[in-house]
């Protein structure tokens, strides 16, 4: 995961100038609510395709439908000279968070 750093300064008033003093701090951090399940799609998505390499990751968002939450990412993979896309909808019970299905689509773009 990529930290983001924030830079900040401070100014110091000597005699006739201002000094800038650069400093940087790490930015707060927050887990995303779709982590865990954004990792069940790579779990998943690594057994389906274990000689594939995961090279990009985009949660696509997610829908409610009655009781269930789904929510849906898109990877792209390579597999030697082959690169491909694989659409990964987790359907899970909103109030239990069971995983009720999952579905894989692989697609060319």
């Amino acid at each position: 995961m990529l930290k983001t750093l924030m830079a900040v300064g401070i100014f110091i008033a000597g005699n006739t100038a201002l000094i800038y003093i650069p400093t940087v701090i790490p930015a707060l951090q927050t887990t995303p609510s779709y982590a865990k399940w954004g990792q069940l799609a790579i779990k998943e998505t690594q057994s389906k395709y274990p000689s594939a390499s995961i090279v990009d990751y985009l949660h696509e968002g997610s829908e409610s439908k009655h009781d269930s939450t789904i929510e849906k990412f898109k990877l792209w993979l390579k597999d030697g000279d082959h690169e491909f896309g694989v659409f990964v909808r987790i359907e899970y019970s909103t109030i239990t968070e069971k995983v009720v299905n999952i579905e894989l689509q692989e697609t060319s773009r």
